[in-house]
C-alpha cells in the first residue's frame, strides 16, 4: 500500500494565497483550494473527497498539480490536448475560398449549391481532411479560418451575359 499523497509544507504566502482562494467566484480555484488548505492540515485524499463531495482522483489530482505548478494550479485551465490541431488550417484557406467560388457540378456532384456536408465530402476526397468531417465542423472551420458561410446562390457567378437577369427573374 502506498503512502498517503499530502502537499509540501505551505509558505505563510502560499496559505494566505489559497485562504484568498476560498472566497474565490470561481468554483474551481476555491474547490482547488479547500483541497490543498485541507491536505495542509493532514487529512488524506480519500477523507478530503468525502468531506467535500468530489473522488479522491481529483483530490490526488489538485495535489499533483501543486506539486508540479505551485499556486498556478489554482486557475483553470483548457481541457484540450495539447497535441490537437485543426483538421483545416490556414494553408487551406485560399483552396478553399477557390472551392466555394466553383459550382458542385464542375466537380461532378449531382447539384449546383454547396452544402456544409457536401463541402465536407470534398474536403475528404481532395485529401485536405484526413477523415469526413461533418457540416457543423466545416462550419466551425471556415468560420476559424475568416471564411463566411454564406449560401453559395448569392456569389455564384456565371460566364453568361444575361445571368444576372436571368438568376433575379428566377429568384424573385
Amino acid at each position: 500500500m502506498r503512502p498517503p499523497l499530502f502537499v509540501p509544507p505551505l509558505t505563510a504566502e502560499q496559505q494566505q494565497r489559497l485562504r484568498q482562494g476560498l472566497r474565490s467566484g470561481e468554483a474551481f480555484t476555491a474547490r482547488r483550494s479547500q483541497i490543498l488548505l485541507a491536505s495542509a492540515r493532514g487529512e488524506p485524499p480519500a477523507r478530503i473527497a468525502g468531506q467535500l463531495g468530489c473522488t479522491s482522483a481529483t483530490v490526488r489530482n489538485a495535489i499533483h498539480a501543486f506539486r508540479r505548478e505551485g499556486l498556478d494550479c489554482l486557475q483553470e485551465k483548457s481541457s484540450r490536448p495539447h497535441s490537437a490541431k485543426p483538421f483545416l488550417g490556414p494553408e487551406r484557406t485560399e483552396s478553399l475560398k477557390d472551392l466555394l467560388h466553383h459550382r458542385p457540378r464542375a466537380f461532378g456532384h449531382p447539384t449546383s449549391l454547396w452544402t456544409l456536408d457536401l463541402l465536407a465530402q470534398a474536403c475528404f476526397a481532395r485529401g485536405w481532411t484526413p477523415r469526413r468531417l461533418t457540416g457543423e465542423a466545416i462550419r466551425v472551420a471556415l468560420r476559424r479560418l475568416g471564411i463566411r458561410w454564406r449560401r453559395a446562390k448569392h456569389w455564384i457567378t456565371s460566364p453568361d451575359p444575361a445571368y444576372a437577369r436571368k438568376k433575379n427573374s428566377a429568384t424573385a
